[in-house]
């Protein structure tokens, strides 16, 4: 079955072609013979007297990208590091279904929950259900400082803790917001910062209100070791708002090294203005700066050989021959093709060169990290997926 003949197709149908469509693209661009795409053995695990303690490091993209512009034939030169250096690494999975709200915030906080939100995307509210960053420092006792999130926009200021009574306030994730934190820094009159700071490309006159756990400027300097000038002058140098924030973990990795970082990408969301050559630009940074992030974790010795990554899109998008929607521009139609997304695993003790095409759910990505961690996620509706934890 091909993609562009899925209008009579069920969804599972769809699903399992987007799969062996990702699954024979990998092997193909790769160079991976089938034996070893495809080979399962155990997990080597090591003698736990000899493991550091281990470290996790969550890149989402709010925003996602079809095949076509990516695992497709046709999509195979915007994502060069994704396949050529990080795939060969890594454990893939083809199939990654979310079956939640498709909006970025309620879906982020979804994954970080393990649980479907279902909160309005746009309101400016915590999760309901306990995150990713609460299990993990309350049951591991974790300082304040191991947890991090570094957020795309100022909505999504209350990602790094639940409203859940048993956890909640004082147990979550620090945030930063890098946006805000530019916004802030800015002398007036500042120029050559706008294509930085747009907030929201999916609701462009959305200006949430912030009140949560996010850094303010001068928390910043002392955490980080960065000077307001320093910090202005190193983002006039950026192109895009993914790369300041890229800029703001690397020297998070490198001052705090927290044991749990997580970072949102959304430069391929800009694919609501319609204006499709932005939107494949955005898939080729958001590629490179993957890369950069592994390197940097390989690089960096509180990370190197202890650090498990994991790459996913938050959904996907429209098809185009979906008549509800618009194609690349939104995701808004709920189709197979804006629910089926995929996601790697690279890291010490994770199968190289691996792809699963089986159905897993965006929400199994918390009780996996509860499995490599330490922790249990009790609230969570995912479930730990085998081949990594």
């Amino acid at each position: 079955m091909q993609l562009r003949d899925l209008k009579t197709a069920s969804r599972g149908e769809v699903s399992a072609a987007v799969a062996h469509s990702r699954r024979e693209f990998l092997r193909a661009a790769a160079g991976v013979s089938a034996g070893s795409l495809f080979s399962f053995a155990p997990r080597v695990l090591r003698a736990s007297a000899l493991r550091p303690e281990p470290k996790a490091v969550v890149v989402t993209f709010g925003g996602g990208a079809r095949d076509e512009e990516t695992f497709a034939p046709e999509g195979q030169e915007n994502i060069p590091n994704l396949v050529q250096m990080l795939f060969p690494q890594s454990t893939f999975f083809a199939q990654v279904v979310n079956k939640g709200i498709l909006g970025h915030y309620v879906a982020t906080a979804s994954l970080a929950t393990g649980v479907y939100e279902t909160f309005n995307n746009f309101a400016a509210v915590s999760p309901h259900n306990p995150t990713v960053f609460e299990y993990f420092r309350k049951d591991l006792h974790r300082r304040a400082n191991d947890a991090w999130v570094v957020a795309p926009s100022n909505g999504f200021n209350r990602i790094g803790e639940s409203d859940h009574r048993a956890y909640g306030a004082g147990l979550g994730a620090g945030v930063i917001l890098p946006k805000h934190l530019l916004a802030s820094s800015m002398s007036a009159g500042a120029t050559g910062y706008d294509h930085l700071l747009r907030d929201s490309y999916e609701a462009p006159f959305y200006t949430p209100e912030l009140a949560g756990n996010e850094v303010e400027m001068q928390k910043l300097k002392d955490l980080l070791k960065l000077s307001v000038d320093d910090f202005s002058a190193h983002a006039r140098s950026l192109a895009s708002p993914d790369e300041l924030s890229v800029y703001i973990a690397r020297r998070l990795m490198r001052e705090v090294a927290p044991s749990m970082l997580w970072i949102t990408l959304h430069d391929i969301d800009i694919a609501h203005s319609g204006t499709y050559s932005m939107y494949v630009e955005g898939i080729r940074r958001s590629d490179r700066l993957c890369a950069e992030i592994w390197k940097a974790i390989e690089s960096e010795p509180e990370y190197a050989g202890r650090t498990t990554m994991f790459i996913l899109p938050d959904f996907g998008r429209d098809s185009d021959t979906d008549p509800g929607g618009n194609g690349f521009q939104h995701h808004r139609t709920g189709d197979p093709l804006s629910r089926t997304t995929w996601m790697m695993a690279l890291g010490p003790g994770i199968r190289k060169g691996v792809v699963i095409d089986r159905p897993v759910e965006s929400i199994d990505l918390v009780p996996t990290l509860g499995s490599l961690l330490g922790f249990q996620p009790r609230f969570a509706q995912g479930k730990a997926l085998p081949e990594i934890a």
